[in-house]
């Protein structure tokens, strides 16, 4: 099953189990537990549901597994022609990461999967 959120300005497609990297909460702290309830797609065993624009009532949630992370630094370096000066500066995005501890959609049947090996009937 995976599921398809909305955070801030960025969508993420996850899985339960996975780690992921969100714009920083500094309202969080490590253990604590994180909703996301704008889910806009959620896909189980065959079945999916799709929001419009959201799903209603579902969510995805997770676990804090570090408060505070730093990303990679973004280098930006400015030449200007002629005046033999240059201008350097960086930026480093600070995060928050998270493991998906859950996906819940009210609305969504997880169809049985057929067996490795096995093809399912087209009721014919």
């Amino acid at each position: 099953m995976f599921a398809v959120f909305e955070d801030g300005s960025r969508q993420y497609k996850v899985r339960q189990g996975d780690i992921l990297a969100v714009d920083l909460r500094s309202d969080v702290l490590d253990g604590q537990t994180l909703t996301f309830d704008k889910v806009l797609l959620a896909n189980g065993g065959g079945a999916s549901v799709l929001g419009r624009p959201v799903i209603e009532g579902a969510t995805v949630t997770g676990e804090v597994v570090m408060a505070v992370m730093k990303g990679i630094k973004l280098e930006i370096q400015k030449h200007y022609r002629r005046n033999a000066s240059r201008k350097h500066t960086g930026h480093r995005q600070k995060y928050t990461r998270v493991k998906i501890t859950g996906i819940s959609v009210p609305n969504l049947q997880i169809a049985d999967q057929p067996a490795a090996g096995e093809v399912a009937s087209s009721g014919n």
